[in-house]
């Protein structure tokens, strides 16, 4: 497959740091992120690699040249005035079969063919990187299709299929911490619809076209656009302190942390009494209220080797009381509320089920026995599977004694129980779990 990187922007942010060389090939840990990314493509298989360039674009190629130095085989596509983020993908040739098209100043080590079988499993018209970050607020914000669980004992899935995108400048409520980052797989059928839309009567594109607002948005409504989200390390560089955290997460070993296919370790966390205020059975959005503390305690595990995953009972979607969709915007609020902190979560899981019947407004397809509602393991276990999660090497926090014996029951290295609703006890269990002194107890 063949692979664009957009590598011609001016970097204005970053100028301070340097306005001599492409924002793409300042360095990191004395690489460019350029070079970084050319040897992950590489390791990947994947050596067909255009470069678009503009701004400077001397020095790219004076430092990579034709790619056999480093590997691979590199040609250039030169704008020589600015075409937007896709107006160079309607004047180049050779894009008729899918091709990955990434910004050339976003560090990311993530495994490629995996994004690419997603893609080609989905039949998409284009396959967007989706992650969660710790600055949800000005970044481009992903929402997907949920579905509720596919078979009675299941867990709900997310289809991937986007159905929003809210850009930067636009109105917000609370949404869910899943992140445009600025890499994708793409179809040629994708610039074909776009071509329609786009070319004046005599099949004349622009010159100038942005990739999201021209290309990637009047598609959604195609159904044909998908996310792949995923908690493998992507980092843009674009301004001094996103710089200098990139290359202390390279040094600390965080990025190969987080790298498929694994393993890796991952703290999961109950929700009622432990990230958010504890109510009973909340059903509203006003009743969620995070804790103090709570967004600085999910910042450490952020900026550890471990993962952030939620894991909570919801039998209030058995019992009637919410509906799937309303628990969503539950759930949209605390990432938002979490993220205008700086913290993150990598993934939510929860149980809709409840064992018992008789209750008045009760959901009958959720009752009965299920492998996930805690103390069983049943959403540990799936969040093992999918994030490639070594359990024995996690850890478990709840404020009930169900939390602590899933966490058993899964295998994970050691499960704690902290006091419902008490700020402060969270934080320092993750003190204790990540200066290394916890063992199975």
């Amino acid at each position: 497959m063949k692979t664009v990187m957009m590598a011609g922007g001016k970097g204005t942010r970053i100028a301070s740091l340097r306005n001599d060389i492409p924002k793409p090939m300042i360095p990191v840990l004395g690489k460019s992120v350029l070079e970084w990314q050319i040897e992950s493509l590489k390791r990947a298989g994947l050596d067909d690699i255009t470069l678009v360039i503009g701004h400077l674009g001397d020095k790219i190629q004076d430092h990579f040249g034709d790619g056999s130095r480093f590997g691979v085989r590199i040609r250039y596509f030169v704008e020589d005035h600015p075409l937007g983020t896709a107006g160079a993908l309607f004047r180049m040739d050779g894009l008729s079969e899918d091709f990955l098209l990434l910004n050339g100043d976003v560090l990311a080590d993530i495994d490629w063919n995996r994004l690419i079988a997603f893609h080609r499993s989905k039949g998409a018209w284009a396959s967007l990187v989706t992650h969660p970050n710790d600055h949800p607020y000005d970044s481009f914000l992903i929402e997907t299709e949920m579905m509720p669980p596919a078979r009675p004992g299941a867990l709900p899935q997310d289809s991937g299929r986007i159905i929003q995108w809210i850009g930067k400048d636009e109105v917000r409520g609370f949404l869910r911490n899943r992140v445009n980052a600025g890499l994708a797989v793409l179809s040629p059928a994708l610039l074909d619809f776009a071509r329609g839309r786009l070319a004046s009567p005599d099949g004349v594109v622009p010159e100038k076209v942005d990739l999201d607002r021209d290309v990637l948005r009047p598609c959604i409504r195609q159904g044909q656009v998908y996310a792949y989200d995923t908690a493998e390390y992507i980092k843009d560089m674009g301004t001094p302190g996103r710089l200098a955290e990139v290359e202390r997460d390279l040094r600390s070993g965080k990025v190969a942390s987080r790298a498929l296919p694994g393993p890796r370790k991952a703290v999961f966390l109950d929700r009622d009494g432990v990230l958010n205020r504890h109510v009973g059975f909340l059903k509203t959005l006003d009743q969620m209220e995070l804790l103090p503390g709570a967004a600085e305690a999910v910042r450490k595990i952020n900026a550890s080797r471990y993962l952030a995953i939620v894991v909570s009972n919801q039998p209030v979607i058995a019992r009637g009381g919410c509906s799937f969709e309303e628990l969503q915007a539950i759930h949209a609020k605390m990432e938002t509320l979490l993220g205008r902190e700086g913290a993150y979560l990598d993934a939510i899981y929860y149980c809709p089920h409840h064992p018992d019947r008789g209750f008045a407004g009760e959901r009958p397809e959720y009752k009965g026995p299920c492998s996930c509602r805690k103390p069983a393991p049943g959403m540990l276990l799936q969040a093992a599977e999918d994030f490639r999660i070594d359990l024995a090497r996690s850890y478990m926090i709840g404020d009930s004694e169900s939390d602590v014996e899933a966490g058993r029951r899964a295998g994970c290295r050691d499960a704690f129980l902290i006091p419902s609703n008490e700020p402060g006890s969270l934080s320092a269990v993750l003190d204790r779990i990540l200066a290394g002194s916890c063992h199975r107890g």
